[in-house]
């Protein structure tokens, strides 16, 4: 893959030898960030665990301090009450069984976070083949199956991110923006892990964190001691 000027330039202050403190990498990452928009500061958490498993399945989600920088858009399912709810706390988007066709056929997909009553997830699993794969399925775990929809709203708009493995075994979750002081961008990166530390599965022998890397959109990858997080 062929690398433009200013990250090969950004590179040259990372030495990949290096296993960093939270506070440098987070310093470089910061100093790497010179494209011309906001980058996404991005934690990308190599495990030991078997995805294939059930019981080594980790997903779940955490309220980061200082929010990810990001306007997050919301669709909510939802009828009745609930829908007048999740209407007044602040949805960007309300509805029913009259989204299906919208969302199946015309392709529309304009929303960051998918909420549901547990009423209406009948209706939502009509459409697991589009929302799974792009990870917006609602799931009681991540706090996005409840019969509590402001709250729900409240705490995505506040900052809230749901972590899970890919296929690979890793999880990748924003932490904030480059524009993030380093304070702002450690404290929310500090909430994550305390969070994925203790999601750990019971069954799991042998290494949990096998790796932590810290990456803004278009710079080079920090690696970080892993020995020091897990202290």
């Amino acid at each position: 893959m062929k690398r433009g000027k200013r990250y090969l330039e950004a590179a040259k202050n990372v030495d990949r030898s290096v296993l960093y403190d939270t506070a440098d990498a987070i310093a470089l990452v910061k100093k790497s960030a010179v494209a011309k928009f906001d980058e996404t500061v991005e934690a990308h958490i190599r495990t030991g665990c078997d995805g294939r498993h059930a019981d080594q399945q980790i997903r779940g989600a955490v309220v980061l301090p200082h929010g990810t920088g990001k306007v997050v858009r919301i669709l909510v399912f939802a009828k009745g009450v609930k829908a007048d709810e999740a209407q007044a706390a602040g949805a960007d988007y309300v509805g029913a069984e009259e989204l299906i066709p919208k969302i199946q056929n015309e392709g529309w997909l304009d929303f960051d976070v998918v909420v549901a009553t547990p009423d209406m997830m009948g209706v939502v699993g009509r459409l697991g083949r589009v929302l799974g794969p792009k990870g917006l399925m609602p799931n009681p775990k991540a706090g996005t199956v409840t019969m509590d929809v402001t709250k729900a709203i409240n705490d995505i708009k506040a900052g809230k991110i749901e972590y899970r493995l890919d296929k690979t075994n890793i999880i990748h979750v924003p932490v904030g923006k480059a524009s993030f002081t380093e304070e702002q961008l450690a404290n929310n990166f500090q909430t994550l892990m305390d969070a994925i530390i203790k999601a750990r599965p019971s069954v799991l022998k042998g290494t949990f964190i096998k790796s932590v890397t810290l990456v803004s959109t278009m710079g080079p990858g920090v690696k970080l001691n892993v020995t020091k997080l897990m202290s």
